[in-house]
């Protein structure tokens, strides 16, 4: 079996999807996820719910999509399947909830679509935990 060192052998796609991975989760989380979890009552009485699930039921998806999968993407597990429920957030916010605003008012929005976006094409990148569990993330199972 032979081992790659850390760092050294690290390419500067695997540097760039790493800074997406970090950059992107922890806007989100600060801006959106961790004041929703944090002050779950207030935001019940201000949680948009396009589909009629309830308030309850919409803002705990939303949580899950703003602070769970996040952590996953920031660890690099699971980060392409944890970039689908984040990515039908951000369209179901700029389409259905939003859909007056401009570009300007919807750029943080349009940002966070482009880097996650990313993150769903490009994968984790090799300084991931998915790396770790080649079955999730190797077609046929584990790697050589």
């Amino acid at each position: 079996m032979v081992t790659r060192p850390l760092l050294s052998s690290r390419t500067s796609a695997d540097w760039a999807l790493l800074w997406l991975r970090l950059a992107g989760s922890v806007l989100l989380l600060r801006v959106h996820g961790l004041p929703k979890l944090l002050d779950f009552q207030h935001q019940l009485s201000l949680i948009e719910d396009p589909f009629g699930l309830g308030a309850q039921l919409t803002l705990s998806l939303a949580i899950f999509a703003e602070v769970l999968c996040p952590l996953l993407i920031i660890l690099g597990l699971l980060t392409r399947l944890a970039t689908l429920p984040v990515l039908f957030l951000l369209l179901v916010s700029l389409v259905w909830v939003h859909p007056e605003w401009s570009l300007a008012e919807g750029q943080f929005a349009w940002l966070l679509l482009i880097v996650f976006g990313a993150l769903l094409i490009g994968g984790s990148g090799s300084i991931a935990l998915d790396r770790r569990f080649a079955v999730f993330t190797h077609p046929g199972g584990l790697r050589p």
